[in-house]
């Protein structure tokens, strides 16, 4: 699945589930619940790494990057067009 299906997949789950209605402070505040999810399970694998913590930790990656994705849907942002712009961007700076 590329950036553009995903996008739209998240668009369409989140009609079907009512999250369409949240406000973008409320996906906001979703989103940083998520991210210190993540947190926690990075955390956990640091101190005793094993497959079912990195399957964990995948899955709080996944929650964060599909608010991030819900996020854009609310304002209207195209992902993939933003993500190749800044690509281009990243690719002619100079990180000195």
């Amino acid at each position: 699945m590329n950036t553009a299906e995903f996008q739209q997949y998240v668009r369409e789950f989140s009609e079907v589930k009512g999250f369409d209605r949240s406000t973008i402070e409320q996906r906001m505040l979703y989103l940083m619940t998520e991210v210190g999810e993540l947190s926690k399970e990075v955390l956990s694998v640091s101190f005793h790494p094993d497959a079912e913590k990195k399957e964990n930790l995948g899955y709080e990656m996944y929650d964060v990057v599909w608010n991030i994705f819900d996020l854009a849907n609310k304002l209207d942002i195209n992902l993939e067009d933003a993500f190749n712009r800044k690509k281009e961007i990243n690719d002619n700076r100079n990180w000195e």
